[in-house]
């Protein structure tokens, strides 16, 4: 039995994250942490989720719990989740990262920090977004320079990070099957007289309404034809199954630097 605790249990996802995690065989919520000035601490876990009790109080603090947990799942705000990669580092703690908008300071951090722990960075854990990774990288191989190449996605109103990480990835994906740089070929939103597209840029538009969990369309368009691979996000609970089953593979391995396309053998 793998032991998994949350942090950000009173938002939307560690709320998704704790009852997916009681759905789940092989794991057990074993901690949940809130902020230390939340009005919950002390409240069971499992009520707030909407689960039951479950005899796991709130807490304010990680390193009240570090002897009861495996993994750490954490779907925060990147300066949070750097300071827990931190703490987990320390104390020989695996976690599981689904925070987006870290910038690549970070991302080298969470590289340095994988040669201590096993740490399990993806920007997206839904496995059919994972395989629309696996399916892109074909495609845009297959395809070639002769088609324009753009990334549209959608999120709630609430969402402060643009593009999504899932958006970038999906650039990332296509970009490195091309041998392009993202950094130099990517073009975030037109506004006025722009010209002309060049062939190689890849544009991301990024739209922010209402209560969407999160929509992402890859659009390759050439003269006479078009194909669109879009991944369409209902529930927050997709996310969350793939926390708990990436917690589980991870509960499994060794230090170093995973993501979703290990935990589904899609390398």
């Amino acid at each position: 039995m793998i032991r998994v605790a949350v942090t950000g249990a009173a938002g939307r996802m560690g709320k998704t994250n704790i009852e997916a995690l009681h759905l789940a065989e092989g794991v057990e919520l074993s901690a949940a942490i809130v902020e230390p000035s939340s009005s919950l601490l002390g409240a069971d876990a499992g009520e707030l989720a909407g689960v039951g009790r479950l005899g796991v109080k709130l807490v304010g603090d990680i390193n009240d719990v570090l002897d009861d947990f495996d993994v750490l799942i954490d779907f925060t705000t990147p300066s949070t989740t750097m300071d827990n990669v931190a703490i987990c580092a320390q104390h020989g703690k695996k976690i599981v990262v689904g925070t987006t908008g870290l910038n690549d300071e970070q991302k080298g951090e969470l590289e340095v920090r994988a040669t201590q722990i096993a740490i399990l960075f993806a920007p997206n854990m839904s496995v059919g977004v994972n395989v629309c990774f696996k399916v892109l990288d074909l495609i845009a191989k297959t395809l070639g320079d002769d088609y324009d190449i753009e990334v549209i996605e959608t999120h709630h109103r609430h969402k402060v990070d643009a593009p999504s990480g899932t958006a970038l990835r999906l650039g990332e994906v296509v970009a490195n099957a091309l041998g392009r740089d993202l950094k130099e070929c990517a073009v975030y939103g037109r506004e006025g007289q722009t010209g002309a597209r060049s062939r190689k840029e890849i544009g991301f538009e990024t739209i922010r309404a209402g209560d969407v969990v999160g929509d992402h369309t890859v659009l390759f368009a050439t003269e006479g034809e078009r194909i669109e691979i879009t991944h369409k996000a209902s529930s927050r609970m997709t996310f969350a199954k793939g926390a708990v089953r990436a917690s589980l593979w991870l509960g499994q391995r060794e230090p170093g630097l995973y993501d979703m396309q290990d935990v589904l053998g899609l390398r």
